[in-house]
This record gives structure tokens, C-alpha cells and sequence, in this order.
């Protein structure tokens, strides 16, 4: 087959901050007026933590992406490895590793790249994405999947889709958490509008990323503040954990993390015990206390005093919140009463019981209930959703059978496969035959005439 017929590859690395996964995407090399369909391939999921927890072993971090590059190679053919994007994408976990020590970021990033040096891709480098990036990029994945920024027609062109309204974006990471979409009003706020212009449309939106609000950091800081709730006792009692459930965590992991306010007079490490009480009311309580939903006068916001108009149109919400709402089975739009009830219920139950309906599922299952109620609480409190528009939020993984996330806007957005302009229709001719063809009729109407005259 001719090498330019033959379909394009590229690799998209995202480094998050519990673990790290790589994407292979494929597209046809007949891009359309520069737009692949891109398809995903493969996903392999890098074993062991984020690459941020190897700030005292870089090497250990180049180490852990090996088998997942070894399985890439498997998938691209040979003759194409040289020319196959390939990019990494931190995301949280490493800005905060950066605020903390920004050497140790950097000797991480060193090895990383050193590794995925060593096979045979057109690496184009490993960066920290900004929170805004994370967020719009996984609201253009979401779109593009969705066919609402361009869409190829019955007459086989490429058009904009009439009448389609654009997607909002909901994400949950380990470490951070992001809201994106096209709000109808103005935005207030500059820091927190970004405009794209897609297929030869504007689109401004509106994006904001709360760092320490991913599901990870926000457990954390929920135990912080147990523990500094009564901070002369090693007992800690934990009313979002199921009764009956006790683990022992030591004071030096717990205030290990930017995102944790260590007391200010720290004693000495110390084990804390850590016992669930099981109680669904002093939960919710305790996961509000992390917010402070007070917007400052005539302006509206969502949390912390961030501005943020009102949610407006129909939404995704993936990563995080779609794994903790597929669990307890709740993504095929049940109503808000429903999901409430339903996380109460599940809030209730002792950890035997737990442990004897799910025994597959022992290593997350005492933090469903904190994780469930903090996406309520989050979605509803912070994004403000109600129950009116509870019912636009699509809990979803996968779009088109791939996964929504940053990594293919990222990837679209990089190797310029989205067209800022119109696509223009290409005429399919040479200009040579274009010049035969009307020389061709000129002389047909020429010989028609003179037979006519004869």
C-alpha cells in the first residue's frame, strides 16, 4: 500500500495523580480538510501510583511507563513508530509536587522523558498542563465525540451541525476538579473564559479548576479536619466510613500533601485510628465544612468566592464521578431523590455487610459513601445544580467507544487536526484536467456548429 494511505497513530500519555494511563488513538491518513476521526485503539494503565509520587525515585517513574510503551509498539506497525506523535500530560498531581519542590518536578520530567526516549516515536515532550487546559480540552474531547462541533453529512461533506447545542464538561481527578461550558452570558470573570475558534465557530466558555478539590486531596483534607477536630486523641471517628471499618493512618502521611494544612503546633508522628460511625447526616456536614459557598456581593460563583455564571445546558461528568456513580449504579439518569436515596442507603450499611455483598471490590469500598457525598455536594452546593437541572447531567466513561478526558482534545488540539477556519470544499479535480475538459466542450460546440453550417 502507498505509505500515505496507510492510517496515522499518535500516543497521548495522562499523568495523573493517582495513576497514570496511555492512549493510542488512530485516525485515516485522508484527513478531511485536516480533520481525522480519530479513534481510540488501546488503553494500557501504567501499574503503581502517579508519576508525582516518585519525587524521591525519578528513575522509578521513566521505569513505570516501559511496559506500557513495550504494548504501544505491539499496536503500531513498525515502518509508522517513527513518525507517531507522542506527548505526556501531567496533570494535578504534578502541580502540586511542582508548588511543593519544583527540582524534584523537574528531575521526574527528566526521567520520563528519558525513557520514552528510548523508543522509536516522534516525542514531542512531556508538560504540566494548566488547570484551564485541562478543562477545556476535555470539553473539546467531549464535543468532537459527540458531533457537535462538526458532523460529515448525508451529501458526504463536512459540516456544522445545525441546531446542536454544545456540551458542558464535568471532570474529577485524583487531585483537582474541573467545570467547563458554554454559559450565554457574558463572562465576568477573565481569568476563567477561554475562546476557541472550531471549525470556523467562536466558542467562549467558561472553565474553572479547583486544585485540592479532587476526590483524593478532598479526603484527605476530610480526615485533616477530623483529626484537628479532636487532635489530643490518636482516635479519630469517621462518620462517611461504614461502621464496623477501622484502618490505622500515621500523621506524617496525612500532612504530606500541599493541599492539607498541618496544625500549627505539629506533634510528634503519631499512628492515628481511624473508626467508621457510618452516619449520613454528620458526613454531609463534614464534607461541607471543606467549602465555603458564601459568594461575595452581587456576584455569582460557584465556591470559594470563584465567580461562575449559572450552569446552563446539558452536561458530562466523567472520570471520577462517572467510576463512583457506575458502582453504585446510578448512571442511567436517575432522579436527584432517587441518587440521594441511594447514597444514604449505601451510607448506612456496617462494613460486614459491605464487605459480603462486594468482596471483589475491598480496597475502595470504604470510601464510596465520602465520594458519593462529596459529588452531591459538589455538583449541587458548590456547581450549583438543582433539581430542575439535575436531570441534564449525563454520568458517563466513554463517548463513541472512547474514553472523555483531556487526552484526545489534547491530542486534536496539537497536531491541528480541528481547523480554526470553514472547511472550504476541495474542488477534486487537477487544474490539467479542468483545462481538457473545457477545451473538450469548446471543441464539441466548435465541430456541432460547423456540422449545423454544412
Amino acid at each position: 500500500p502507498c505509505p500515505l494511505c496507510l492510517p496515522q497513530y499518535g500516543l497521548v500519555f495522562d499523568a495523573g495523580s493517582t495513576h497514570t494511563s496511555l492512549y493510542i488513538y488512530r485516525w485515516p491518513a485522508d484527513k478531511e480538510n485536516g480533520t481525522g476521526i480519530v479513534s481510540q485503539v488501546a488503553v494500557c494503565n501504567v501499574s503503581g501510583p502517579g508519576i508525582s509520587s516518585y519525587a524521591d525515585n525519578p528513575a522509578g517513574a521513566g521505569a513505570s511507563l516501559k511496559p506500557c510503551l513495550e504494548r504501544a509498539m505491539q499496536i503500531v506497525p513498525a515502518e509508522q513508530q517513527r513518525e507517531t506523535p507522542t506527548y505526556l500530560g501531567a496533570t494535578a498531581g504534578m502541580r502540586l509536587l511542582r508548588e511543593q519542590n519544583s527540582t524534584k518536578a523537574e528531575q521526574v520530567f527528566a526521567e520520563v522523558a528519558k525513557a520514552i526516549g528510548e523508543y522509536p516515536v516522534d516525542f514531542r515532550g512531556a508538560q504540566i498542563l494548566t488547570g484551564n487546559e485541562e478543562g477545556s480540552l476535555g470539553w473539546i474531547t467531549v464535543n468532537y465525540l459527540l458531533e457537535t462541533l462538526v458532523k460529515f453529512s448525508f451529501a458526504e461533506e463536512w459540516e456544522h451541525p445545525q441546531n446542536t447545542e454544545v456540551l458542558g464538561a464535568l471532570d474529577l481527578g485524583g487531585a483537582s476538579t474541573q467545570i467547563t461550558f458554554q454559559p450565554g452570558v457574558t463572562i465576568e470573570d477573565k481569568n476563567t473564559s477561554v475562546l476557541f475558534r472550531l471549525y470556523g465557530t467562536n466558542y467562549s466558555l467558561y472553565t474553572h479548576s479547583y486544585l485540592c478539590y479532587g476526590q483524593t486531596q478532598a479526603l484527605k483534607r476530610l480526615l485533616a479536619a477530623l483529626h484537628q477536630g479532636s487532635p489530643s486523641t490518636p482516635q479519630i471517628s469517621h462518620p462517611c466510613y461504614p461502621k464496623g471499618y477501622q484502618e490505622n493512618i500515621t500523621t506524617a502521611d496525612l500532612y504530606s500533601t500541599p493541599c492539607v494544612q498541618a496544625p500549627s503546633r505539629a506533634g510528634p508522628a503519631q499512628v492515628l485510628r481511624v473508626t467508621g460511625t457510618g452516619n449520613p447526616a454528620e458526613c454531609r456536614t463534614a464534607i461541607q465544612k471543606l467549602f465555603n459557598f458564601s459568594c461575595g456581593a452581587n456576584r455569582t460563583c460557584g465556591f470559594n468566592g470563584v465567580y461562575q455564571p449559572p450552569v446552563r445546558g446539558q452536561f458530562f461528568a466523567f472520570a471520577g464521578f462517572y467510576y463512583t456513580f457506575h458502582f453504585l449504579n446510578l448512571t442511567s439518569q436517575q432522579s436527584l431523590k432517587d441518587v440521594n436515596s441511594t447514597v444514604e442507603t449505601f451510607c448506612k450499611k456496617n462494613w460486614t455487610e459491605l464487605v459480603e455483598t462486594f468482596p471483589q471490590q475491598k480496597q475502595y469500598l470504604h470510601t464510596y459513601c465520602s465520594v458519593a457525598t462529596y459529588i452531591l455536594t459538589l455538583l449541587l452546593d458548590g456547581y450549583k445544580f438543582n433539581e430542575l437541572t439535575w436531570s441534564n447531567i449525563r454520568f458517563s466513561r466513554q463517548a463513541a467507544n472512547t474514553d472523555i478526558g483531556w487526552t484526545l482534545g489534547f491530542m486534536l488540539n496539537f497536531t491541528n487536526m480541528i481547523p480554526t477556519e470553514a472547511l472550504e470544499q476541495v474542488k477534486g479535480h487537477q487544474p490539467s484536467l479542468w483545462a481538457g475538459a473545457v477545451s473538450f466542450v469548446v471543441l464539441a460546440i466548435v465541430a456541432g456548429l460547423l456540422a449545423a453550417f454544412l
